[in-house]
């Protein structure tokens, strides 16, 4: 005997809801009324004959019945949008798209692109940014470079590099009126400093350095991408904490200087990652042997 499948409108409202646990919310995003809403759950609800939500102190929460069923209904919907841009990415095997953060695509993956380019011509990159983990199920990309231990869930991670922290600075500043000689003189100069996760760089420095940590606090100036901080140093205003994949090609051209021995290891570095358990696509195989071999390369 054949099940029949509940309202799809229906789940529609409920997965929606689910998510931002709002009727109000679930009706913005799906361009209808909270009533229309309201209905189709509690049609739902009557189709299933289960009670899917209930009201706590002015907050909706799921039954543990809804708990239940939630991430069956998600996955399908999941499963239609991919279905769908498949049938419609007319150019799917040509196009690849790879998520990275902005400032390691800037410093380090663009200047190299185009040695992936001329081997694969026929494969049209496309390089988007961003500071969250990708979401395979959700989010229209096939690969990422991401930093990290490399322990992340349902994903297949490939080591690319590891990391390294040390200050750099324009080779100006190793002359003029305060020259840059020891890390003692570093209380002459303007630290560069780099917001969000690698705000505390120049504290763990100091410390590994034998150096007072608070000469990190001292007036600096702050930029919220680490390119930008790098740049900044090229440009002699100060001197950045640099890592290494962002500043190796910057030091091979004379732009910028490394002025101390003393770099710290991270334990941390940067993976491709993609989705596990996938066969992969001749464009993402090609991909991951062209970045691992770039990643091992001497700048």
């Amino acid at each position: 005997m054949t099940s029949r499948l509940p309202s799809l409108n229906g789940l529609r409202a409920f997965e929606a809801a689910a998510r931002h646990l709002s009727f109000t919310l679930a009706a913005a995003e799906l361009n209808v009324t909270q009533t229309a809403i309201s209905h189709q759950i509690r049609r739902l609800e009557e189709e299933l004959g289960i009670r899917l939500f209930v009201r706590q102190n002015r907050a909706l929460a799921l039954t543990a019945e809804a708990r239940d069923y939630l991430p069956g209904v998600r996955a399908a919907f999941n499963d239609l949008r991919l279905a769908t841009d498949r049938l419609l990415r007319k150019d799917d095997d040509k196009v690849l798209t790879v998520s990275t953060l902005a400032s390691l695509a800037a410093k380090w993956l663009l200047p190299r692109l185009t040695d992936f380019q001329e081997a694969h011509p026929g494969i049209d990159v496309r390089i988007t940014t961003s500071t969250s983990l990708i979401d395979f199920q959700r989010d229209n990309v096939d690969a990422g470079i991401r930093y990290g231990r490399g322990q992340w869930p349902g994903v297949r991670a490939d080591w690319l590099m590891a990391d390294e922290l040390f200050p750099v600075c324009s080779p100006g500043l190793l002359r003029g009126d305060k020259p840059l000689r020891c890390p003692e003189d570093l209380k002459d100069h303007v630290l560069l400093h780099t917001s969000n996760a690698n705000s505390d760089d120049w504290r763990l420095w100091l410390t590994a350095a034998g150096l007072p940590s608070n000469i990190a606090r001292q007036p600096g100036i702050t930029f919220d991408m680490i390119f930008m901080t790098v740049q900044a140093a090229i440009d002699g205003i100060g001197v950045a904490m640099g890592r290494t994949a962002y500043v190796q090609d910057d030091i091979a051209k004379g732009r910028l200087v490394v002025p101390f021995r003393i770099a710290l290891p991270t334990d941390a570095g940067f993976y491709l990652v993609s989705p596990e358990g996938r066969r992969d696509a001749p464009k993402l195989a090609a991909f991951r042997d062209w970045v691992v071999a770039a990643a091992q390369t001497k700048a």
